[in-house]
Protein backbone atom coordinates (compact mmCIF):
# COMPACT_ATOMS: atom_id res chain seq x y z
CA UNK A 1 0.00 0.00 0.00
CA UNK A 2 1.23 3.32 -1.19
CA UNK A 3 1.91 5.63 1.96
CA UNK A 4 1.44 9.72 1.58
CA UNK A 5 3.90 11.68 3.97
CA UNK A 6 2.99 15.36 5.28
CA UNK A 7 4.65 16.88 7.90
CA UNK A 8 1.67 17.31 9.74
CA UNK A 9 -1.43 15.33 10.00
CA UNK A 10 -4.80 17.27 10.95
CA UNK A 11 -7.79 14.94 11.62
CA UNK A 12 -11.34 17.26 11.06
CA UNK A 13 -12.28 20.09 9.28
CA UNK A 14 -14.38 22.17 11.89
CA UNK A 15 -13.76 24.92 13.84
CA UNK A 16 -10.63 23.45 15.42
CA UNK A 17 -8.99 21.74 12.44
CA UNK A 18 -9.71 24.41 10.05
CA UNK A 19 -8.68 27.16 12.84
CA UNK A 20 -5.07 24.82 13.44
CA UNK A 21 -4.76 24.76 9.26
CA UNK A 22 -4.64 28.81 9.48
CA UNK A 23 -2.05 28.85 11.98
CA UNK A 24 0.10 26.33 10.14
CA UNK A 25 -0.26 28.50 7.06
CA UNK A 26 0.98 31.67 9.23
CA UNK A 27 3.03 30.45 12.13
CA UNK A 28 4.59 27.24 10.27
CA UNK A 29 5.10 28.01 6.67
CA UNK A 30 7.36 25.46 5.94
CA UNK A 31 5.15 22.68 7.12
CA UNK A 32 3.51 20.35 4.02
CA UNK A 33 0.09 19.27 6.18
CA UNK A 34 -3.36 17.75 5.42
CA UNK A 35 -6.76 18.17 7.26
CA UNK A 36 -8.30 14.15 6.90
CA UNK A 37 -12.45 14.84 7.20
CA UNK A 38 -14.71 12.20 7.32
CA UNK A 39 -17.43 13.68 5.96
CA UNK A 40 -18.14 15.63 2.63
CA UNK A 41 -17.69 19.29 4.20
CA UNK A 42 -16.12 21.59 5.97
CA UNK A 43 -17.99 23.37 9.42
CA UNK A 44 -17.66 20.20 11.51
CA UNK A 45 -20.74 20.92 14.21
CA UNK A 46 -21.71 23.91 12.73
CA UNK A 47 -22.49 21.89 9.21
CA UNK A 48 -23.91 18.46 10.84
CA UNK A 49 -26.60 19.94 12.97
CA UNK A 50 -29.52 21.82 11.06
CA UNK A 51 -32.25 21.97 13.58
CA UNK A 52 -34.52 25.29 14.15
CA UNK A 53 -32.39 28.08 15.34
CA UNK A 54 -29.19 26.40 15.45
CA UNK A 55 -26.93 28.77 17.24
CA UNK A 56 -23.65 29.79 19.25
CA UNK A 57 -23.64 29.01 22.91
CA UNK A 58 -20.58 31.43 22.87
CA UNK A 59 -20.45 34.88 21.95
CA UNK A 60 -18.83 35.11 18.31
CA UNK A 61 -15.91 37.78 19.66
CA UNK A 62 -14.71 34.74 21.32
CA UNK A 63 -15.52 31.59 19.77
CA UNK A 64 -14.36 33.40 16.17
CA UNK A 65 -10.45 32.88 15.95
CA UNK A 66 -8.36 35.76 16.83
CA UNK A 67 -7.09 35.95 13.58
CA UNK A 68 -9.98 36.71 11.99
CA UNK A 69 -12.44 39.60 13.42
CA UNK A 70 -16.04 38.70 13.36
CA UNK A 71 -17.81 40.94 11.65
CA UNK A 72 -21.01 40.36 11.68
CA UNK A 73 -24.06 41.81 13.82
CA UNK A 74 -25.53 39.58 15.53
CA UNK A 75 -22.68 38.35 18.81
CA UNK A 76 -24.79 35.13 19.38
CA UNK A 77 -24.39 33.50 15.65
CA UNK A 78 -26.95 31.46 13.46
CA UNK A 79 -25.19 28.16 12.39
CA UNK A 80 -25.66 29.05 9.08
CA UNK A 81 -23.45 32.54 9.61
CA UNK A 82 -20.94 30.24 11.69
CA UNK A 83 -20.36 27.85 9.03
CA UNK A 84 -20.11 30.57 6.65
CA UNK A 85 -17.05 31.87 8.36
CA UNK A 86 -15.56 28.61 9.09
CA UNK A 87 -15.34 28.38 5.50
CA UNK A 88 -14.35 32.29 4.95
CA UNK A 89 -11.50 31.33 6.87
CA UNK A 90 -10.67 28.49 4.86
CA UNK A 91 -10.91 30.45 1.71
CA UNK A 92 -8.73 33.58 3.20
CA UNK A 93 -5.73 31.06 4.08
CA UNK A 94 -6.29 29.04 0.79
CA UNK A 95 -7.00 25.50 2.95
CA UNK A 96 -9.23 23.76 0.92
CA UNK A 97 -6.37 22.64 -0.99
CA UNK A 98 -5.54 20.83 1.84
CA UNK A 99 -8.88 18.81 2.89
CA UNK A 100 -9.08 15.19 1.82
CA UNK A 101 -12.92 14.24 1.92
CA UNK A 102 -14.72 11.32 3.16
CA UNK A 103 -11.40 10.26 4.52
CA UNK A 104 -12.68 8.15 7.83
CA UNK A 105 -9.69 7.77 10.33
CA UNK A 106 -9.69 4.63 11.82
CA UNK A 107 -5.98 4.32 13.64
CA UNK A 108 -2.72 5.67 14.33
CA UNK A 109 0.66 4.20 14.87
CA UNK A 110 3.83 5.37 16.10
CA UNK A 111 6.86 4.08 15.07
CA UNK A 112 9.82 5.39 17.34
CA UNK A 113 12.94 4.10 15.01
CA UNK A 114 10.93 6.48 12.50
CA UNK A 115 9.76 9.11 14.37
CA UNK A 116 6.44 8.81 12.62
CA UNK A 117 3.08 8.26 12.74
CA UNK A 118 1.74 5.83 10.52
CA UNK A 119 -2.74 6.71 10.07
CA UNK A 120 -4.84 4.28 8.14
CA UNK A 121 -7.83 5.92 6.71
CA UNK A 122 -11.23 4.25 5.51
CA UNK A 123 -12.49 6.57 2.39
CA UNK A 124 -16.20 6.23 3.30
CA UNK A 125 -17.27 6.66 -0.24
CA UNK A 126 -15.91 3.41 -1.71
CA UNK A 127 -14.97 1.55 1.80
CA UNK A 128 -10.91 1.60 0.38
CA UNK A 129 -8.20 1.85 3.11
CA UNK A 130 -5.29 4.15 2.44
CA UNK A 131 -2.18 5.12 4.47
CA UNK A 132 -0.55 7.82 5.63
CA UNK A 133 2.46 9.30 7.10
CA UNK A 134 3.84 12.18 9.42
CA UNK A 135 5.79 13.50 11.63
CA UNK A 136 3.38 15.44 13.88
CA UNK A 137 -0.31 14.52 14.56
CA UNK A 138 -3.18 16.30 15.73
CA UNK A 139 -6.62 15.78 16.49
CA UNK A 140 -9.38 18.23 15.73
CA UNK A 141 -12.38 15.73 16.29
CA UNK A 142 -14.25 17.25 19.02
CA UNK A 143 -15.54 15.06 21.21
CA UNK A 144 -18.79 13.34 20.44
CA UNK A 145 -19.89 10.83 18.28
CA UNK A 146 -20.93 12.37 14.49
CA UNK A 147 -22.87 9.07 13.61
CA UNK A 148 -25.01 8.62 16.86
CA UNK A 149 -26.24 11.03 19.60
CA UNK A 150 -27.25 9.39 23.19
CA UNK A 151 -31.09 8.61 23.39
CA UNK A 152 -31.80 6.59 26.58
CA UNK A 153 -33.89 3.36 26.31
CA UNK A 154 -37.56 4.57 26.45
CA UNK A 155 -40.36 1.79 27.11
CA UNK A 156 -43.06 1.63 24.65
CA UNK A 157 -41.35 3.24 22.54
CA UNK A 158 -42.43 1.65 19.74
CA UNK A 159 -45.89 1.75 20.66
CA UNK A 160 -45.87 5.65 19.83
CA UNK A 161 -47.67 6.56 16.55
CA UNK A 162 -45.87 10.03 16.16
CA UNK A 163 -42.76 10.73 15.04
CA UNK A 164 -39.31 10.72 17.17
CA UNK A 165 -36.00 12.21 16.03
CA UNK A 166 -32.65 13.36 17.64
CA UNK A 167 -31.50 16.71 16.91
CA UNK A 168 -28.14 15.81 16.04
CA UNK A 169 -29.87 14.21 12.67
CA UNK A 170 -32.99 17.12 12.01
CA UNK A 171 -35.00 15.71 9.06
CA UNK A 172 -34.99 18.33 6.16
CA UNK A 173 -37.77 20.30 5.83
CA UNK A 174 -39.81 18.63 8.73
CA UNK A 175 -43.47 19.65 8.60
CA UNK A 176 -44.25 20.46 12.47
CA UNK A 177 -47.44 23.34 11.30
CA UNK A 178 -49.96 22.99 13.79
CA UNK A 179 -48.34 20.26 15.48
CA UNK A 180 -47.65 19.12 19.14
CA UNK A 181 -44.44 18.66 19.75
CA UNK A 182 -43.14 18.01 23.22
CA UNK A 183 -38.80 18.48 22.99
CA UNK A 184 -37.01 16.00 25.59
CA UNK A 185 -34.21 17.63 27.40
CA UNK A 186 -33.19 21.00 29.25
CA UNK A 187 -29.88 21.65 27.99
CA UNK A 188 -28.41 24.11 25.22
CA UNK A 189 -30.17 22.09 22.57
CA UNK A 190 -33.47 22.01 23.99
CA UNK A 191 -33.74 25.85 25.43
CA UNK A 192 -32.79 26.68 21.54
CA UNK A 193 -34.95 24.06 20.03
CA UNK A 194 -38.36 25.07 22.25
CA UNK A 195 -38.59 28.82 21.30
CA UNK A 196 -37.59 28.26 17.55
CA UNK A 197 -40.14 26.02 16.81
CA UNK A 198 -42.68 28.12 18.27
CA UNK A 199 -43.14 30.07 14.83
CA UNK A 200 -45.18 27.37 13.36
CA UNK A 201 -46.09 24.64 15.93
CA UNK A 202 -49.20 25.10 17.93
CA UNK A 203 -47.96 24.25 21.39
CA UNK A 204 -44.21 23.16 22.04
CA UNK A 205 -43.37 21.39 25.85
CA UNK A 206 -40.12 20.91 27.31
CA UNK A 207 -40.14 18.47 29.19
CA UNK A 208 -37.13 17.91 31.68
CA UNK A 209 -36.42 16.01 34.00
CA UNK A 210 -34.70 18.27 36.43
CA UNK A 211 -33.95 21.85 35.22
CA UNK A 212 -30.85 23.75 34.37
CA UNK A 213 -29.80 27.30 34.78
CA UNK A 214 -30.66 29.77 31.53
CA UNK A 215 -29.36 33.42 31.30
CA UNK A 216 -30.92 35.46 28.75
CA UNK A 217 -28.29 37.57 26.93
CA UNK A 218 -28.23 40.51 24.17
CA UNK A 219 -27.94 38.75 20.47
CA UNK A 220 -26.81 42.17 19.67
CA UNK A 221 -23.99 44.38 21.40
CA UNK A 222 -24.67 48.12 21.51
CA UNK A 223 -21.29 48.57 22.51
CA UNK A 224 -19.80 46.97 19.13
CA UNK A 225 -22.24 49.09 17.29
CA UNK A 226 -21.12 52.25 18.54
CA UNK A 227 -17.08 51.37 18.21
CA UNK A 228 -17.67 50.23 14.80
CA UNK A 229 -18.38 53.57 13.93
CA UNK A 230 -15.21 55.39 14.91
CA UNK A 231 -12.71 51.83 15.29
CA UNK A 232 -11.47 49.81 12.77
CA UNK A 233 -12.72 46.88 12.12
CA UNK A 234 -9.92 44.50 13.77
CA UNK A 235 -9.95 46.90 16.75
CA UNK A 236 -13.14 46.60 17.68
CA UNK A 237 -12.95 42.89 17.55
CA UNK A 238 -10.08 42.89 19.90
CA UNK A 239 -11.60 44.96 22.28
CA UNK A 240 -14.97 43.62 22.53
CA UNK A 241 -12.92 39.86 22.67
CA UNK A 242 -10.96 40.83 25.87
CA UNK A 243 -13.89 42.54 27.10
CA UNK A 244 -15.95 39.09 26.90
CA UNK A 245 -13.36 37.11 28.02
CA UNK A 246 -13.35 38.86 31.27
CA UNK A 247 -16.78 39.16 31.76
CA UNK A 248 -16.95 35.05 31.67
CA UNK A 249 -13.90 34.34 33.33
CA UNK A 250 -15.53 37.02 36.01
CA UNK A 251 -19.01 35.12 36.15
CA UNK A 252 -17.83 32.11 36.34
CA UNK A 253 -15.33 32.84 39.33
CA UNK A 254 -17.98 34.20 41.12
CA UNK A 255 -20.33 31.36 40.59
CA UNK A 256 -17.82 29.39 41.85
CA UNK A 257 -16.82 31.78 44.92
CA UNK A 258 -20.53 32.93 45.91
CA UNK A 259 -23.03 30.03 44.88
CA UNK A 260 -25.37 30.88 46.65
CA UNK A 261 -26.04 34.37 45.75
CA UNK A 262 -25.20 33.59 42.25
CA UNK A 263 -28.27 31.14 42.41
CA UNK A 264 -30.47 34.12 43.73
CA UNK A 265 -28.94 36.65 41.00
CA UNK A 266 -29.37 34.19 37.80
CA UNK A 267 -33.37 33.11 39.30
CA UNK A 268 -34.02 36.64 39.94
CA UNK A 269 -33.19 37.70 36.46
CA UNK A 270 -35.42 34.29 35.10
CA UNK A 271 -38.21 35.04 37.10
CA UNK A 272 -38.43 39.02 35.70
CA UNK A 273 -39.01 38.02 32.67
CA UNK A 274 -41.87 35.26 33.36
CA UNK A 275 -45.32 35.26 34.07
CA UNK A 276 -46.58 36.47 37.55
CA UNK A 277 -47.48 33.38 38.31
CA UNK A 278 -44.85 30.96 36.91
CA UNK A 279 -43.90 27.94 38.96
CA UNK A 280 -39.85 29.01 39.39
CA UNK A 281 -39.08 25.20 40.24
CA UNK A 282 -38.86 24.68 36.24
CA UNK A 283 -36.07 26.94 36.35
CA UNK A 284 -34.76 25.81 40.06
CA UNK A 285 -31.36 23.50 39.52
CA UNK A 286 -30.35 21.27 42.60
CA UNK A 287 -26.34 22.26 41.30
CA UNK A 288 -24.74 25.16 41.96
CA UNK A 289 -24.19 27.38 38.97
CA UNK A 290 -21.40 26.51 36.60
CA UNK A 291 -21.11 22.86 37.59
CA UNK A 292 -22.84 22.23 34.77
CA UNK A 293 -22.20 25.12 31.41
CA UNK A 294 -25.04 27.51 31.59
CA UNK A 295 -27.54 27.50 28.75
CA UNK A 296 -27.71 31.41 26.85
CA UNK A 297 -30.95 32.40 25.20
CA UNK A 298 -30.39 35.48 22.96
CA UNK A 299 -32.75 38.44 24.12
CA UNK A 300 -34.89 36.09 26.22
CA UNK A 301 -36.69 34.50 23.66
CA UNK A 302 -37.42 31.00 26.00
CA UNK A 303 -38.89 33.33 28.18
CA UNK A 304 -41.00 35.32 25.48
CA UNK A 305 -42.17 32.38 24.02
CA UNK A 306 -43.60 30.80 27.50
CA UNK A 307 -45.05 34.22 28.39
CA UNK A 308 -46.76 34.21 25.08
CA UNK A 309 -48.41 30.79 25.68
CA UNK A 310 -46.77 29.04 22.65
CA UNK A 311 -44.20 27.14 25.00
CA UNK A 312 -44.10 25.26 27.97
CA UNK A 313 -42.01 23.93 30.63
CA UNK A 314 -43.11 20.51 32.09
CA UNK A 315 -40.44 18.68 35.06
CA UNK A 316 -41.17 15.52 35.63
CA UNK A 317 -39.69 11.69 35.08
CA UNK A 318 -40.80 9.84 31.51
CA UNK A 319 -42.71 6.66 32.86
CA UNK A 320 -43.26 5.43 29.46
CA UNK A 321 -44.18 6.07 26.03
CA UNK A 322 -47.97 5.99 24.41
CA UNK A 323 -49.79 5.95 21.46
CA UNK A 324 -50.29 9.58 21.44
CA UNK A 325 -47.67 11.07 23.56
CA UNK A 326 -45.66 10.12 26.58
CA UNK A 327 -46.91 9.14 30.24
CA UNK A 328 -44.93 10.81 33.08
CA UNK A 329 -44.43 9.18 36.84
CA UNK A 330 -46.95 11.70 38.16
CA UNK A 331 -49.64 9.81 35.77
CA UNK A 332 -49.91 12.85 33.91
CA UNK A 333 -50.07 12.42 29.86
CA UNK A 334 -48.21 14.60 27.35
CA UNK A 335 -49.51 14.65 23.72
CA UNK A 336 -47.53 15.28 20.88
CA UNK A 337 -47.04 14.43 17.08
CA UNK A 338 -43.43 15.13 17.06
CA UNK A 339 -41.19 14.17 20.40
CA UNK A 340 -37.71 15.32 19.74
CA UNK A 341 -35.13 13.42 22.06
CA UNK A 342 -32.87 16.20 22.94
CA UNK A 343 -31.30 14.05 25.63
CA UNK A 344 -27.79 14.90 24.71
CA UNK A 345 -24.07 13.70 23.21
CA UNK A 346 -22.74 10.22 22.64
CA UNK A 347 -19.21 11.33 23.71
CA UNK A 348 -16.12 10.17 21.62
CA UNK A 349 -12.69 11.50 22.24
CA UNK A 350 -10.29 11.37 19.14
CA UNK A 351 -12.77 10.36 16.63
CA UNK A 352 -12.98 6.87 18.31
CA UNK A 353 -9.53 5.95 16.30
CA UNK A 354 -7.14 3.31 17.85
CA UNK A 355 -3.55 4.61 19.05
CA UNK A 356 -0.71 2.27 19.02
CA UNK A 357 2.69 2.54 19.44
CA UNK A 358 5.76 0.33 18.74
CA UNK A 359 3.11 -2.19 17.94
CA UNK A 360 1.65 -1.80 21.80
CA UNK A 361 -2.05 -0.19 21.71
CA UNK A 362 -2.40 3.08 23.75
CA UNK A 363 -4.85 4.96 25.22
CA UNK A 364 -5.40 7.91 26.50
CA UNK A 365 -7.66 7.15 29.00
CA UNK A 366 -5.00 6.88 32.01
CA UNK A 367 -2.85 9.98 30.45
CA UNK A 368 -2.38 12.92 31.91
CA UNK A 369 -2.81 16.24 29.74
CA UNK A 370 0.27 18.44 29.45
CA UNK A 371 -0.63 21.88 29.28
CA UNK A 372 -3.86 21.16 27.95
CA UNK A 373 -1.67 20.23 24.57
CA UNK A 374 -0.21 17.29 24.28
CA UNK A 375 -0.32 13.94 26.56
CA UNK A 376 2.12 11.78 28.60
CA UNK A 377 4.35 9.49 27.61
CA UNK A 378 2.79 10.13 23.42
CA UNK A 379 5.43 11.77 21.28
CA UNK A 380 4.54 14.00 19.07
CA UNK A 381 0.95 13.93 18.98
CA UNK A 382 -1.25 16.84 20.41
CA UNK A 383 -5.25 17.02 20.89
CA UNK A 384 -7.39 20.16 20.28
CA UNK A 385 -9.58 20.43 22.86
CA UNK A 386 -11.23 23.78 24.22
CA UNK A 387 -12.50 25.16 26.67
CA UNK A 388 -15.97 24.16 28.70
CA UNK A 389 -16.64 27.14 30.62
CA UNK A 390 -16.34 29.53 28.25
CA UNK A 391 -15.85 29.85 24.24
CA UNK A 392 -14.44 26.80 22.80
CA UNK A 393 -11.81 28.53 20.20
CA UNK A 394 -10.24 30.51 22.88
CA UNK A 395 -7.63 27.34 24.03
CA UNK A 396 -8.37 26.12 20.51
CA UNK A 397 -6.68 28.94 19.28
CA UNK A 398 -3.87 28.79 22.34
CA UNK A 399 -3.13 25.22 21.30
CA UNK A 400 -2.75 25.47 17.52
CA UNK A 401 -0.19 28.25 18.26
CA UNK A 402 1.80 26.55 20.72
CA UNK A 403 1.98 23.61 18.76
CA UNK A 404 3.39 25.68 15.96
CA UNK A 405 6.18 27.54 18.15
CA UNK A 406 6.92 23.76 19.10
CA UNK A 407 7.51 22.39 15.94
CA UNK A 408 9.71 25.42 14.87
CA UNK A 409 11.60 25.09 18.22
CA UNK A 410 12.11 21.16 17.11
CA UNK A 411 13.32 22.49 13.45
CA UNK A 412 16.03 25.11 14.98
CA UNK A 413 17.45 22.58 17.14
CA UNK A 414 17.03 19.71 14.55
CA UNK A 415 15.13 17.35 16.78
CA UNK A 416 12.54 14.84 15.55
CA UNK A 417 10.52 13.31 18.71
CA UNK A 418 9.20 15.09 21.33
CA UNK A 419 7.25 13.37 24.29
CA UNK A 420 5.81 15.22 27.86
CA UNK A 421 6.85 13.30 30.63
CA UNK A 422 5.58 13.28 34.44
CA UNK A 423 8.76 13.03 36.52
CA UNK A 424 6.57 13.38 40.11
CA UNK A 425 4.88 9.41 40.55
CA UNK A 426 3.05 10.76 43.29
CA UNK A 427 0.96 13.39 41.67
CA UNK A 428 -2.59 12.63 41.78
CA UNK A 429 -4.49 12.08 38.69
CA UNK A 430 -8.56 13.46 37.99
CA UNK A 431 -10.82 13.90 35.43
CA UNK A 432 -9.83 15.96 32.39
CA UNK A 433 -13.63 17.45 32.52
CA UNK A 434 -14.38 18.48 35.80
CA UNK A 435 -18.43 19.19 34.75
CA UNK A 436 -21.49 17.04 36.41
CA UNK A 437 -23.26 16.95 32.92
CA UNK A 438 -24.66 13.96 32.48
CA UNK A 439 -23.18 12.88 29.33
CA UNK A 440 -19.37 13.64 30.88
CA UNK A 441 -20.29 11.34 33.97
CA UNK A 442 -21.29 8.48 31.86
CA UNK A 443 -17.64 7.96 30.22
CA UNK A 444 -15.62 9.44 32.52
CA UNK A 445 -13.37 6.31 33.00
CA UNK A 446 -12.78 6.72 29.06
CA UNK A 447 -11.15 10.46 29.06
CA UNK A 448 -7.94 11.86 29.45
CA UNK A 449 -6.80 12.47 32.74
CA UNK A 450 -5.11 15.70 34.20
CA UNK A 451 -2.62 16.19 37.37
CA UNK A 452 -3.05 18.62 40.36
CA UNK A 453 0.24 20.78 39.53
CA UNK A 454 1.90 22.42 36.76
CA UNK A 455 1.96 21.79 33.79
CA UNK A 456 -0.21 18.75 33.93
CA UNK A 457 -3.25 20.96 35.86
CA UNK A 458 -6.06 22.27 33.60
CA UNK A 459 -6.77 25.71 35.17
CA UNK A 460 -10.21 26.47 32.88
CA UNK A 461 -8.93 30.01 32.88
CA UNK A 462 -7.89 31.88 29.12
CA UNK A 463 -5.54 34.33 31.44
CA UNK A 464 -3.62 31.83 33.24
CA UNK A 465 -3.23 29.82 29.70
CA UNK A 466 -2.28 32.53 27.68
CA UNK A 467 1.13 33.32 30.19
CA UNK A 468 1.32 29.67 29.92
CA UNK A 469 1.64 28.56 26.56
CA UNK A 470 2.59 31.95 25.07
CA UNK A 471 5.75 32.26 27.81
CA UNK A 472 6.62 28.78 29.11
CA UNK A 473 10.08 27.77 27.62
CA UNK A 474 10.61 24.68 25.18
CA UNK A 475 13.46 24.28 27.12
CA UNK A 476 11.44 22.80 30.41
CA UNK A 477 12.47 19.44 31.68
CA UNK A 478 9.30 18.28 31.40
CA UNK A 479 9.66 18.07 27.70
CA UNK A 480 11.99 15.48 26.34
CA UNK A 481 13.65 15.69 23.01
CA UNK A 482 15.25 12.50 21.20
CA UNK A 483 15.95 11.58 17.20
CA UNK A 484 15.72 8.09 16.43
CA UNK A 485 18.68 6.04 17.00
CA UNK A 486 18.59 4.57 13.55
CA UNK A 487 18.11 8.32 12.11
CA UNK A 488 16.58 8.39 8.49
CA UNK A 489 14.84 11.05 6.77
CA UNK A 490 10.66 10.81 6.55
CA UNK A 491 9.68 8.40 3.57
CA UNK A 492 8.09 10.23 0.50
CA UNK A 493 5.47 8.82 -1.15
Amino acid sequence: MSKEYFDVLIIGAGLSGIGTACHLKKEAAGKTFAILEGRTAIGGTWDLFRYPGIRSDSDMFTLGYEFKPWTQRKGIADGEDIRNYIREAATEYNIEPHIRYSHKVKSAAWSTKDAQWTVDVELSETGETKQYICSFFISCTGYYNYEQGFTPDFEGRDDYKGQVLHPQFWPENLDYQDKKVVVIGSGATAVTLVPAMTDKAQKVTMLQRSPSYVLSVPQEDIMVNGLRKILPESWVYRIIRGRNVSITLGIYKFCKAFPSTARNLLQGMIKRQLPADFDMTHFTPKYNPWDERLCAVPNGDMFKAIKQGKADVVTDHIDRFTEKGLLLKSGKELEADIIVTATGLQVQMLGNMKLSMDGEPLSIADKMSFRGAMFEDIPNFSMVFGYTNASWTLKADLIASWVCGLMKHMNDKGLRQVTPRNHDSSMEKVSFIEMQSGYIARIRNTIPRQGTKKPWKLYQNYMLDMASLKLSSFEEETLEYSNPIQTSEPKMA
